[in-house]
């Protein structure tokens, strides 16, 4: 289905993006939203695709299981919900904080040894509990640190450096490197700095959801299912309470999903029908009702998504309309009023 072949990196250029979806208020178009979008058939194939789907751009946080399966290829002996945490952008909540103090016990080392930036948790209810508290950011609050714990256990258990684990020449970076080469089937375009302060590589958005692909279609036990089923398992560990990635898998039988920062998002269904998003603007409000039309085009069924139709636009406090994936993504599926 899948070469194991590693092809050329994708060009760094302007990514040729197109109109994704509408915020329609009393039926007029008052805003386009632009991005792209790819969806893979179970085969591998291309079955739709919209804007620029090969253009090389940082895939942030939907990053993260093909960092978790690098890990676990390099030794890391987590499952279930710590491997999950260690794949998460999580919410900040006592029980992620809990889970990255564990994986911090159980590798031998404390928060001190964190190099992530410290943070107040990502979660608004959750931070705003902080605030009223008088907690400071943390390194262990920020909601990379469960990858950035996981990954000071696989240098340790390398006998690799931990100060400079984030090193882009680090062992456990280029092992990292060499995973996401390896599932998106291309190369490495560029190599910039996350905001967490972990190194970050940038890939298409074809290569991404090949990639997600390959993660759900590994054979048991391997790195990769290992990853893909202790998401699918504790989604919320993954995320958080309420967030709409962990939703997504609980109401679609075993899909993976992973959002990313600036409208990114991945998912993959057991099969390997795979899909990627990127909304140019970032904004969380095309994202989502954009992911759901690619997974009605991937096949699933739309009464499954209802909920993820996209919130609605308001005028005096009253529904007027609605952001809606342009009718080229979602011809039939998902209506919404407006």
């Amino acid at each position: 289905m899948y070469s194991s072949s590693v092809a050329d990196a994708p060009l760094v250029r302007e990514p040729r993006h197109a109109p994704v979806a509408h915020l329609i208020r009393a039926g007029v178009v008052e805003g386009i939203h632009y991005g792209s979008v790819v969806v893979l058939g179970a085969d591998g194939e291309v079955e739709f695709q919209l804007g620029d789907i090969e253009a090389a751009f940082y895939p942030r946080s939907a990053l993260k299981p093909l960092q978790a399966a690098a890990m676990v290829r390099a030794g890391l002996p987590l499952d279930g919900e710590l491997l999950s945490l260690a794949a998460a952008s999580h919410s900040g909540e006592e029980r992620h904080l809990a889970g990255t103090r564990r994986i911090l016990e159980a590798a031998g080392l404390a928060e001190s040894d964190l190099r992530n930036v410290p943070d107040m948790p990502f979660d608004p209810v959750v931070r705003d509990a902080w605030v009223r508290e008088g907690r400071m950011p943390s390194r262990l609050a920020q909601n990379c640190s469960g990858k950035h714990a996981a990954m000071l256990w696989t240098a340790k258990l390398n006998g690799w450096s931990l100060d400079d684990y984030l090193d882009p020449a680090h062992p456990l970076q280029q092992a990292i490197a060499g995973a996401v080469e390896n599932l998106t089937g291309q190369r490495v375009a560029q190599v910039t700095v996350d905001g967490c302060g972990a190194p970050l590589f940038s890939v298409s958005l074809h290569g991404l959801a090949r990639a997600a692909a390959r993660i759900v279609t590994a054979g048991p036990g391997t790195p990769e299912a290992r990853v893909a089923d202790a998401m699918r398992e504790h989604a919320e560990m993954a995320s958080g309470s309420g967030r709409d990635v962990a939703a997504l898998m609980r109401a679609v039988p075993g899909l993976l999903a992973k959002d990313g920062f600036e409208g990114v998002q991945v998912a993959a269904l057991p099969d390997g029908r795979a899909l990627a998003v990127k909304i140019a603007d970032g904004a969380n409000r095309a994202r989502v009702p954009v992911t759901a039309a690619a997974l009605a085009r991937a096949g699933v069924d739309p009464a499954l998504l209802a909920e993820f139709a996209g919130e609605p636009v308001l005028g005096g406090g009253k529904p007027v309309g609605a952001v809606r994936p342009v009718r080229a993504l979602d011809p039939l599926t998902l209506p919404v009023s407006a």
